[in-house]
């Protein structure tokens, strides 16, 4: 029986973690569709399909489920009313949530977004109440494939980046929106494709949490982001 229930266990995690991948994948071709849908479906004309794509390729993102997201983009069909809405929040203790969202249901979504702040101790905002505190921004993550992490740096920084941090095993330089483009083509012509490129909420100022305060903040994200409208979840929170 012990075997058996091993058996059992490894194979929840494995549905667990398919579960989780296949939302990914969700996550992911919903961008791609958008951004054909915002402008074409040639990557090499349309920079925000181009940046969808080399993400959904970091994930493992198989080719037939890319070009699959790309034709709904370009068909007439219910991906037509797809919209893109930023959500304002609090969680528990006042601490700022944006929740970005792909829909093509906003009254839907808006009511989920609600019911899960206030299930955990949190509220929904009216726009502009947390996102004065941060700030969007470009993130560019590169490989470190051989070429030195300080050559990268220096490109950056020579290009007008306005931040960077690194691992041992990659290196993310930060820059404004309106630089993404030239940036990102410039050092890819010079380092390689990046690993993934993509803009995300930096906060301005932040929060320090005990551990009880982080898992609750943990607990929410998890549910927010498990909701299939869903792109991506920022706070206020110190992490490290």
């Amino acid at each position: 029986m012990a075997g058996h229930s091993q058996f059992k266990n490894i194979m929840h995690r494995k549905g667990a973690q398919d579960s989780k991948r296949a939302k990914i994948f969700a996550r992911l071709a919903r961008e791609i569709t958008v951004a054909v849908k915002s402008g074409n479906a040639d990557p090499k004309q349309n920079s925000r399909l181009r940046n969808a794509i080399i993400n959904a390729r970091s994930e493992n993102m198989p080719n037939d489920k890319i070009k699959n997201a790309v034709q709904k983009g370009t068909s007439n069909n219910r991906f037509d009313n797809l919209l893109e809405i930023r959500y304002e929040g609090y969680g528990p203790n006042g601490i700022a949530v944006i929740i970005e969202t792909i829909t093509d249901n906003k009254n839907r979504t808006a009511s989920e977004i609600r019911t899960i702040l206030n299930k955990h101790g949190g509220r929904l905002a009216e726009s502009g109440s947390v996102s004065f505190n941060f700030n969007r921004v470009a993130e560019l993550t590169f490989k470190k494939n051989g070429f030195g992490a300080e050559s990268l740096i220096e490109a950056s920084i020579e290009l007008g980046s306005l931040d960077f941090y690194e691992d041992e095993n990659s290196v993310v330089i930060i820059c404004t929106n309106n630089d993404f483009g030239i940036i990102k083509d410039k050092l890819e012509e010079d380092f390689g494709e990046p690993k993934s490129a993509k803009l995300v909420w930096h906060v301005v100022n932040s929060i320090k949490a005990d551990s009880e305060l982080r898992k609750k903040i943990y607990s929410l994200i998890d549910l927010l982001e498990d909701n299939d409208d869903v792109q991506g979840v920022y706070t206020n929170l110190i992490w490290s």
